[in-house]
């Protein structure tokens, strides 16, 4: 115990001796990378990319995602100590990327899916019930996935039932009782349950300091007991939360003065991508301000002023929506949904045709087997800034080439859209959670 405290201590003493935020980064990987097949189930399909069965399974992941409830300094970047890098694992939920984490002391390591609309960070701890994490479950798998236990980590601390972000604290029998936490789903009686606890995350810098380690407290789960979804492989080895939400990883180590209250993702056209903690953007970048929930900052909003295909711009195409990079395609409310396709359709080089499969309504076969050139969807913000969406549409191929294309949008009920992955591709994406605004600038993820 003595040992426990005096690290502690150190932890505690060179985190203020630390003189500037820094940021930190992590690499994200696709769901269906080739880097995500070895941990995917042995009997789980993995589709060919840019197939329609790539296409469906990312939708079908979509649409249960959406029933989804959850509760004048320097500064440099902060990452995951495995890198800044990210991918993803082969699933029908709809969780996009993952990244690679370190926890404890000594560290061990965990594939946590990356999710921007709920905050906590849990991973499988003392398992009761929790998804097979031996490498004889997942096909060419050359290590088993780890799971955490308090009693093994130095650095470990229980949290009370007394601590502010014990949200279940009024179910417990004494205040001095460790607090249990659960975060539950709509979909499939998809849950998590277990104990909060207070450990170490393990984080690279980026920036002026090269090489330079950080140690930062965070609250986590302890994830004794999954059900639904997560039995199945669809975290199996924990979810990183990245919600405005005070018990979010980057409001750890915003509070813990190591960077700007802000992070950023990356997404390439290749499924590849980067996630930075501390991230602010480039001074030439764009920006709209982020919107509230019934009075609370709870999720990402923004609001839409219209829609442009082209160059034409059209009337009554206002929206809010929520930014979700854990979602593949673009949702639109049914009225927005009708102007802009209609207005695509005009504008499109290719004839209307349908494909087998197909979840889009506004399918089209090209005049040649190379793809023509595409109207581009800009979303217009206030102050006149713009997000332009080059490339709105999913290609099919086929032996010989292209054999169609797809304006990869779909209707959704209510006035409230959700803005996902593809329409974020080749940007840097920034949530700036202390101006309150998201902020965007083209990207190829690397520099």
């Amino acid at each position: 115990m003595q040992w426990r405290l005096l690290l502690l201590l150190l932890l505690e003493l060179t985190a203020r001796a630390m003189p500037y935020p820094i940021t930190f980064s992590a690499r994200l990987v696709h769901r269906f990378a080739d880097e995500m097949k070895p941990v995917r189930p042995p009997t789980g399909y993995w589709p060919d990319q840019r197939s329609m069965r790539y296409y469906q399974m990312l939708l079908t992941g979509d649409i249960l995602r959406r029933k989804i409830k959850v509760g004048g300094t320097r500064y440099q970047l902060l990452f995951p100590s495995h890198g800044s890098k990210t991918m993803s694992l082969g699933n029908d939920f709809g969780w996009l990327h993952y990244t690679w984490i370190d926890i404890g002391t000594p560290s061990t390591s965990f594939l946590v899916a990356l999710d921007a609309g709920s905050d906590l960070l849990w991973i499988p701890c003392d398992c009761v019930q929790c998804a097979p994490l031996s490498s004889s479950y997942y096909s060419n798998l050359d290590r088993d996935l780890n799971e955490y236990s308090p009693s093994r980590s130095l650095s470990s601390k229980h949290l009370s039932c007394s601590h502010q972000l014990c949200d279940k604290g009024s179910n417990c029998k004494s205040s001095q009782q460790q607090c249990p936490y659960m975060v539950s789903y709509l979909s499939e009686n998809t849950s998590s349950s277990g104990l909060l606890v207070e450990d170490i995350l393990h984080l690279q810098s980026g920036g002026t300091l090269s090489n330079s380690s950080v140690q930062a407290p965070v609250v986590l789960g302890c994830g004794m007991k999954q059900s639904g979804g997560y039995l199945d492989g669809v975290a199996p080895d924990g979810l990183l939360g990245l919600g405005p939400g005070e018990s979010s990883v980057p409001s750890f180590l915003a509070k813990s003065g190591l960077i700007h209250y802000s992070f950023s993702l990356c997404f390439n056209e290749d499924d590849s991508g980067r996630m930075f903690f501390g991230d602010q953007g480039p001074t030439s970048q764009q920006s709209t301000s982020f919107l509230p929930l019934d009075g609370l900052y709870s999720i990402y909003i923004i609001g839409v002023e219209s829609c442009c295909i082209g160059n034409s711009c059209l009337k009554m195409t206002s929206f809010k929506a929520q930014v979700d990079s854990g979602t593949s395609f673009t949702f639109l409310p049914g009225h927005v949904y009708g102007a802009i396709t209609e207005e695509f359709d005009q504008q499109v080089n290719g004839s209307r045709s349908s494909f087998e499969g197909s979840p889009w309504e506004y399918c089209y076969v090209p005049s040649s087997q190379d793809l023509p050139k595409v109207p581009s969807f800009t979303l217009m913000f206030q102050h006149n800034n713009s997000f332009v969406v080059y490339d709105p549409v999913f290609v099919f191929y086929g032996n010989e080439g292209v054999i169609g294309f797809c304006l990869a949008i779909l209707p959704t009920e209510g006035d409230m859209g959700t803005i996902g992955q593809n329409f974020m591709t080749g940007y840097r994406l920034v949530f700036d959670r202390g101006n309150k605004k998201l902020a965007w600038s083209r990207s190829n993820c690397e520099s």
